[in-house]
């Protein structure tokens, strides 16, 4: 995952979005980058780390302008740490061009290959520079019948080229001189929102980026649709459309923040009831239920109330370590996990407990938890899982473990039970899963269910894996 963010319509646009960015630490920590366009000149700082510690005052002071993108990264394509950090930028026939993009180009390699081949240099390994690459093919697309202002009638038919020869998921937002421009693929994939401060228009992957800049929440970025913000005002084109979407349904198991409104529906109630419906397909008796923080939480007080069994908080986190799942090595992550989590030996001792967590990928983590619960005395440890068993990798945008490396295709039930040292072991059914969000039918959930949305060359891609 990654987190984008934009400002367009006031001098204050570099430090709004490093606000920003940082409401979306979350979604990436291994970079974190700023753009910004005063009318003449596009300046960006990137720097590899967190937002707080990566970006000095120095750094926002050199950032002028009334147009500003932001992007905090973890890498699914291209080399992780700062050499791949964005927004990535080049001088281009629209002219000095920055972009930031969320999501991942399935076909990036072929096309990187054409390109190359032609002449078209490449600087990074990120798949995100093929925003950039394919503009220099000074090629056009417009669909018919769509009509065009006349401020977008030079600029928007190449945006719209080069949006149509990606296949993947991309939620992206462009400074193109004086113009911001957002837009999602067709089958939107990934978040991104929309929003007012006064006059000024700002974008985010989640709305809790709103909220911290005071900011009013006001629409999602449709799929397939292209939005345009320069001083005229706002445009919305729709040049590319598909009859089903495939929102990524994962984004609401892990890894938006529970206060975030996406995909038409406030993260925390769609994980709360992730844990109602678990409930209602569990019979275990145990004294207290007690959750995997911190995306274990919300769906941990859906199944205690459900079920009526006391809600306890039985692990106590260290907020000042960051999320183990998006370190990029297995190393990292298994120190992490026991630096972050304490057990709460008041709740624990002599007792039957009910552990939630969102998910169960590869089983260490859940194994080195389990372990850390018997040593401070539970007496019985149920592990429920809010979501169903993964079983395949994603391609579009989640850094998740090979198939052969998902603990759920090398192991029964009972064995990964057994491995994690747990006395049972429950996943939420897919069934349950779907009837937890609105349009179950338009989310993509091949992570879950093998059922992948869009067509990919798995080769390739092992062949572009850092």
């Amino acid at each position: 995952m990654c987190g984008i963010a934009g400002v367009f319509g006031t001098d204050l646009a570099p430090q709004l979005v490093y606000l920003q960015i940082y409401s979306l630490q979350h979604r990436g920590q291994e970079s974190v980058g700023i753009s910004s366009w005063d009318g003449k000149d596009l300046r960006t700082v990137k720097k590899g780390g967190r937002v707080l510690e990566a970006i000095s005052r120095e750094d926002l002071e050199s950032l002028k302008g009334f147009s500003a993108i932001a992007h905090v990264r973890y890498s699914t394509s291209g080399d992780s740490g700062h050499v791949n950090a964005q927004p990535l930028e080049r001088e281009t026939p629209l002219g000095p061009t920055a972009v930031v993009h969320n999501g991942n180009i399935v076909n990036f390699l072929p096309l990187r290959e054409e390109l190359s081949k032609k002449g078209i240099n490449f600087h990074y390994s990120s798949d995100t520079e093929l925003f950039l690459a394919l503009l220099e093919e000074e090629k056009v697309f417009l669909p018919e019948g769509l009509n065009l202002h006349p401020k977008d009638k030079e600029i928007l038919p190449k945006i719209f080229y080069v949006l149509n020869r990606l296949k993947g998921a991309f939620s992206f937002l462009m400074i193109v001189g004086d113009k911001l421009i957002a837009g999602r693929d067709p089958l939107g994939f990934r978040p991104l929102c929309m929003g007012r401060k006064r006059d000024a228009i700002l974008f985010a992957s989640e709305s809790c980026a709103f909220d911290i800049v005071e900011a009013q929440f006001w629409r999602e970025v449709r799929p397939g649709e292209v939005i345009v913000v320069d001083e005229s005002g706002i445009r919305s084109y729709f040049p590319f459309q598909s009859e089903r979407h495939a929102k990524c349904i994962f984004e609401l198991v892990y890894f938006a923040r529970p206060d975030s409104y996406i995909f038409g529906d406030w993260v925390y109630t769609v994980r709360k009831k992730f844990g109602i419906e678990l409930a209602k397909e569990d019979d275990v008796q145990a004294d207290v239920v007690i959750p995997v923080p911190d995306s274990g939480v919300v769906p941990a007080l859906g199944y205690a109330q459900e079920r009526g069994i006391p809600f306890e908080m039985g692990l106590i986190r260290n907020h000042y370590v960051g999320r183990s799942f998006i370190e990029p090595t297995q190393e990292l992550r298994n120190l992490r996990v026991l630096m972050k989590l304490s057990p709460n030996r008041s709740v624990l001792k002599g007792k039957k407990i009910v552990v939630i967590d969102d998910s169960l990928v590869r089983g260490t983590t859940s194994k080195r938890i389990v372990n850390m619960l018997r040593r401070a005395g539970a007496k019985e440890i149920h592990m429920r899982i809010a979501s169903p068993p993964v079983v395949g990798p994603c391609y579009y945008g989640i850094d998740t473990p090979t198939r052969e490396e998902l603990i759920a295709n090398r192991m029964t039930l009972e064995e990964i039970a057994e491995f994690i040292g747990v006395d049972s072991l429950k996943y939420l059914s897919l069934e349950g899963l779907r009837r937890a969000v609105k349009e179950s039918g338009n989310f993509c959930d091949a992570c879950f269910s093998n059922n992948y949305p869009i067509p990919v060359d798995t080769g390739a891609l092992k062949r572009n894996r850092p």
